[in-house]
């Protein structure tokens, strides 16, 4: 009996009872990092493939809407095959959204009867006025002119090129034939952007432009024609410009204040001095920037 007063009054028995609930404690906590560390994963993944999924069906916003649904779900097919499309807002022309949803199995939480859990995200990309751009060809066009979408145009590349007309041959990056024929053949590589001055080309570079669009147009098919075709070397990025420099009747300076996208329709034959056309609206790699004019020419931006 004394020896059992002793062992109370030491209380030895509470380290281990401690020790119990420490442990139960720790394997908790650990149990919860592995469960949260689990869903933080899977969310960043999810928003991962929502993003790319809104960046691709954007670009279709030009097109039609049934395209729209048929890139998205194909962006989501190659990303993460397990997401499910909760819902799918598309607005042709300005905005597509998607909320995805996929379930995931729970480690620890399943020992207080929570099996999996619902990780969710949502992404939306929206289309902006281009004002700043890589690849631009060479050539622009007046502000002043009313663009009809889908119907044919003429640019002039004579020698008179530069005169009071519509159209004019810019100099990006230097002036010079060769220069000209290597920024029509693969666009000019620096940006441009909504304000910048540039000069004009002079001289007569019709013979240069007509083995560029020769190429160009031997480059994309047009069995069937598809102005939506991505990678389609008969679609250049033109400059917008308003006229600001005059030195008789040559245009020699202009300020870019918008851009275009311009679908070769036929090649040029050794007569020829204009290229024939038609504009398009088309989203591609450029910027939005204050005060760009809209002319068809979409960047793509993630809003949500």
């Amino acid at each position: 009996m004394n020896r059992i007063r002793d062992l109370w009054k030491k209380e030895t028995g509470n380290a281990l009872v401690f020790v119990s609930i420490a442990l139960m404690t720790l394997l908790a906590i650990t149990g919860l990092v592995i469960d949260g560390g689990m869903v933080y994963k899977t969310k960043i993944h999810l928003q991962k493939v929502a993003n790319a999924a809104v960046l691709s069906g954007a670009q279709e916003l030009t097109n039609n809407q049934e395209k729209v649904e048929e890139v998205v779900y194909e962006a989501l097919s190659k990303n993460d095959q397990d997401a499910v499309v909760e819902n799918l807002e598309i607005t042709m022309g300005e905005k597509v959204a998607v909320d995805l949803e996929v379930p995931l199995s729970l480690a620890f939480s399943k020992l207080f009867g929570k099996d999996q859990v619902m990780v969710k995200a949502h992404a939306a990309a929206e289309l902006r006025t281009m004002g700043r751009a890589a690849g631009a060809a060479p050539l622009g066009i007046d502000e002043s002119i009313p663009l009809e979408y889908y119907k044919e145009y003429e640019l002039k590349v004579d020698q008179h090129d530069n005169d009071t007309g519509n159209f004019g041959v810019l100099a990006l990056g230097g002036t010079g034939a060769d220069t000209y024929e290597y920024n029509l053949r693969h666009g000019y590589q620096n940006e441009i952007a909504v304000g910048d001055i540039l000069e004009t080309q002079t001289g007569n570079i019709a013979g240069k432009t007509r083995t560029v669009i020769r190429e160009r147009v031997n480059g994309c098919d047009e069995n069937p024609r598809d102005v939506n075709v991505r990678d389609c070397s008969r679609v250049i990025l033109i400059p917008v410009y308003e006229p600001i420099a005059y030195q008789g009747n040559q245009l020699k300076q202009v300020k870019i204040v918008g851009f275009a996208y311009f679908y070769i329709t036929d090649p040029m034959d050794e007569h020829d001095t204009s290229i024939k056309g038609m504009f398009i609206e088309r989203t591609g790699t450029g910027y939005e920037e204050p005060g760009a004019l809209e002319r068809g020419a979409f960047s793509i931006r993630l809003t949500e």
